[in-house]
């Protein structure tokens, strides 16, 4: 696989509205998307970051911490090789990204460059 960079974040938090907030008006980054529970901001480079709070249904298994997604080129051939790997995938995936749990119990993500 090719990875190619960091290709987005995604935090699960019970201080939704406040780390939304922090992200825009400390950190400057571009709000894109909000609606209850769940805020979406734009990097420089076209990338998203994105907030969910603790009852916005989905992503649920965001129980660890931060999750980043790795950028790759070839997003079925990736994931591919994860599950020829043994690797623990998360849900069936959507047409841009993949989540899996890694062998230190985190939840990382593919997704595509």
């Amino acid at each position: 696989m090719e990875i190619t960079g960091l290709g987005w974040s995604g935090t699960r938090t019970d201080r939704g509205g406040a780390l939304a907030a922090f992200y825009e008006n400390v950190l400057g980054l571009q709000p894109v998307h909000a609606e209850p529970g769940f805020w979406v901001f734009r990097l420089p480079d076209g990338r998203n970051v994105e907030v969910f709070g603790p009852n916005y249904p989905g992503k649920e298994h965001f129980d660890t911490g931060p999750v980043v997604g790795f950028a790759v080129r070839d997003l079925d051939a990736a994931v591919a090789e994860l599950r020829a790997a043994g690797v623990d995938l998360l849900g069936d995936g959507g047409p841009s990204w993949q989540q899996f749990r890694a062998p230190d119990g985190n939840v990382y993500e593919l997704v595509t460059d």
